[in-house]
């Protein structure tokens, strides 16, 4: 890489670029580059506009690749710095901020809420010595970040593209069906009452409820949708998981998208879990996913702390296989309360089809988004670790640990 004097904004960028690729493989190259970019001169107007060039740059191709901010956000916490994760965070504010609000996908837009994304800088200044100044990095220091953080969008794979890029989304034709607020409150209630319970029966009972509250909301949703032929189209979310055993976590997330007429897919490389529904059941799973994980990891925790057990009971290979039958059997239980509620619904010869017909939709979306798809098995290596999580999975709540949104 090399620098002339008097280079562009737009060469430095280019320089910056080919410093973030080179640096990928290679820990020390990011500090050895930002040493030759501001080890000398500093923070120079074109060094500071050609960050910001080079970053945008990532950006969109990542969004093109199919990243959604989440999923970027998600990525940097599991392989870069603070610093780095703050400025691909900045990164991605700046760059929705160019597009007309209307014109870009809720989804990048509640994801961009929840971490934080603001533009907090004054617009009269590149951002990157505001970023530095806050950070309080020098420029040497800050380049390495700059340069490490670009490096990690730069070796985003391409994934499918599940939602619209900025600037693309466009309005919903009619609306989108919401939950009626009396079945939400409902909902709310039985699942409060359930996470403040000291009675492990009353809390199932309670969790148990809601779960076929929101069971036969689907259903009488989805009765509605068959009587207006205006059915919400099926859409796709990424749910990312947090090591170790991931692959056992993964299996959970299928057991539950699939009890709530969803499909997903496993990226071991990267620990998320991609599903394809509506999106009313896709923000079910996503909500009992949430509570499950942390019921499931506690479950295992407490079993392997409790007195009298052996190392055994606190090894990778009975956990593992604990989470693994924990998921089966969710799964079976899932199945069941969905079939039980089905029977007892007021048309069931009727709803029936109509749910056939769901499910054919599902799937035509997810091969589309995912035509390579292929199944894949989970081994289990401790008889007692199954035992012990099939048990753990009995008692589960069927609830959610964060509140339902409309």
């Amino acid at each position: 890489m090399g620098l002339v004097e008097g280079a562009t904004a737009e060469e430095v960028g280019a320089a910056i670029l080919d410093a973030a690729l080179q640096s990928i493989q290679n820990a020390r190259a990011a500090q050895y580059f930002a040493g030759i970019l501001a080890g000398r001169g500093g923070f120079t107007p074109e060094l500071e506009r050609g960050a910001d060039w080079a970053a945008r740059h990532l950006i969109v191709e990542a969004g093109k690749r199919g990243w959604l901010p989440g999923d970027v956000h998600q990525a940097a916490l599991r392989r870069v710095d603070e610093f780095a994760v703050g400025y691909l965070v900045d990164t991605l504010a700046v760059y929705v901020r160019e597009f007309a609000p209307e014109s870009v996908d809720p989804i990048w837009l509640a994801q961009l809420e929840e971490m934080g994304a603001t533009v907090w800088w004054s617009a009269d200044e590149p951002h990157l010595g505001q970023w530095a100044g806050k950070q309080l990095l020098i420029p040497v220091e800050a380049m390495t970040t700059v340069i490490e953080a670009l490096a990690l969008l730069s070796h985003l794979p391409q994934l499918a593209v599940i939602r619209p890029l900025p600037g693309s989304a466009r309005p919903v034709s009619g609306p989108r069906h919401a939950i009626d607020e009396k079945v939400l409150g409902r909902v709310r209630g039985l699942l409060a009452k359930a996470e403040s319970t000291d009675f492990p029966d009353e809390a199932e009972t309670l969790s148990a409820k809601a779960q076929e509250l929101m069971t036969k909301y689907a259903i009488d949703r989805v009765l509605v949708e068959a009587d207006t032929s205006a059915p919400d189209l099926p859409g796709a979310r990424r749910i990312w998981l947090e090591t170790p055993y991931l692959d056992a976590k993964a299996l959970l997330v299928d057991a539950v998208a699939k009890a709530n007429r969803c499909r997903a897919i496993f990226s071991s490389a990267w620990g998320f879990v991609a599903i394809v529904g509506d999106e009313d059941e896709l923000d079910a799973v996503e909500l009992l996913v949430t509570s499950l994980l942390v019921q499931a990891t506690r479950a295992m925790i407490a079993h392997g702390n409790e007195s009298g057990r052996d190392n055994h009971a606190r090894s990778r290979t009975f956990r593992k296989s604990f989470l693994v039958s924990y998921a089966t059997r969710i799964g079976e239980r899932l199945t069941r309360a969905n079939e039980e509620t089905i029977a007892k619904s007021a048309a069931p010869e009727r709803l029936l089809p109509v749910l056939a017909s769901h499910q054919v939709a599902v799937d035509k979306a997810f091969e589309t988004l995912f035509p390579t798809a292929r199944t894949s098995r989970v081994s289990v290596g401790s008889a007692e670790g199954w035992h012990a999580g099939r048990e753990a999975a009995d008692r589960a709540q069927l609830a959610a640990r964060r509140p339902i949104r409309k």
